[in-house]
């Protein structure tokens, strides 16, 4: 649903001369703040639900304000308002855990076009009341899935900026899901989903989807310098737990996809160096002499992948470095990606980078800004 908000860009322009905040803003932030408190606070799904409808209401109409565009809304801590390195996009964001553990999203999308040089709101609503899988088609705003996105990362296809999103679903009791997506702009309306990552020779998604165990530490993150989305290998617990998403752990290895041209080519088996500030994480391990898998906090540094004791299923995997796959990722000497994919699983080298890689978000850059 997108909302139609008409303010003259003047109105901006004098703001930010002046270096100041609309008093609108912030008394409707102080009243939402009191809303959220009551709202995190509520116990039972009817008044989580009651005070949501009041929190959104207010909320709405406090987007269609000139400044709250690039204000930042501190003191709703339990909302996400995620920017885009570009400047153009703004995310809002949150959820409802309910008694069952299910959980509710609600999401608004304020999106600067270039074109128009005006500010447009959309609102994304659930469109799935059970998911038994996450579909894997393209969808319109009407028919969203829910999560909370906590990452925006433009690219380029041709004359259009698409932007990958990273979420977070909190699914059931059972299990949680993080997962890519892509999100564009047709005609001015948002879609969801857009067949940019490339799993193999044969198999391109709309999006890509991860789903574990809710016990288990799960990272999926974008690391700028590589131009890469590093995560977990998962496996299963045992074999015969194959394909019951609900039993998958990560095994202590690393995949990506990394961004060739306007796809996300999958790689297999990287290196990654975690953050320092990550002292330690949790993870599983198989017990040599029981078999039984068991729960094993590590340092927060590179593990090698070959390390017998590392993969739950006992493959072995080959470290690819961010040397091999990522500093120069496409393709070279006259080869395919694809081959040289295969070339770098023969060559074992073992170049680490100690560097520690970061996003940094870029400034909004613009002439003039109307809201519609």
């Amino acid at each position: 649903m997108r909302i139609a908000i008409k303010f003259l860009f003047v109105s901006i322009v004098s703001l930010s001369l002046h270096g100041q905040t609309s008093s609108s803003v912030i008394s409707n932030e102080r009243e939402l703040g009191i809303l959220l408190d009551s709202l995190r606070k509520a116990t039972s799904d009817f008044e989580k639900i009651e005070i949501n409808y009041a929190f959104k209401d207010l909320l709405q109409q406090t987007l269609t304000l000139p400044d709250a565009f690039t204000y930042s809304f501190s003191q709703l801590t339990t909302v996400g308002f995620i920017n885009s390195p570009d400047g153009n996009l703004r995310i809002v964001n949150w959820n409802l855990e309910m008694a069952d553990k299910t959980h509710r999203y609600f999401c608004y999308i304020l999106h600067f076009d270039s074109k128009s040089e005006e500010i447009k709101i959309h609102e994304l609503t659930e469109g799935f009341t059970s998911l038994a899988e996450y579909p894997t088609d393209v969808l319109s705003p009407d028919n969203w899935y829910g999560c909370l996105y906590y990452k925006i990362v433009p690219f380029e296809k041709g004359s259009k900026t698409l932007y990958s999103l990273l979420g977070w679903d909190g699914n059931n009791e059972m299990s949680a899901i993080k997962l890519i997506d892509v999100l564009s702009f047709s005609n001015g309306d948002p879609v969801l989903g857009a067949s940019v990552f490339k799993k193999s020779k044969n198999e391109t998604l709309n999006r890509v989807i991860f789903q574990y165990n809710k016990k288990a530490y799960f990272s999926l993150k974008y690391e700028e310098e590589y131009e890469r989305m590093v995560f977990d290998h998962l496996m299963p617990e045992s074999p015969n737990l194959e394909g019951l998403y609900s039993y998958y752990v990560p095994d202590l290895s690393y995949d990506s996809y990394v961004l060739d041209g306007n796809k996300w080519v999958f790689f297999e088996d990287v290196v990654v160096v975690n953050d320092p500030s990550e002292e330690s994480v949790t993870t599983y391990v198989r017990n040599k002499r029981t078999g039984e898998l068991e729960e094993k906090r590590v340092k927060g540094k590179w593990l090698n992948p070959e390390d017998n004791e590392a993969p739950i299923s006992g493959i072995e995997h080959t470290a690819v470095t961010p040397d091999m796959d990522v500093n120069n990722p496409i393709a070279y000497n006259g080869e395919s990606t694809e081959k040289k994919q295969k070339k770098n699983k023969k060559e074992k080298v073992d170049k680490r980078d100690p560097n520690q890689m970061s996003t940094t978000l870029g400034n909004k850059k613009r002439k003039k800004l109307r809201i519609k």
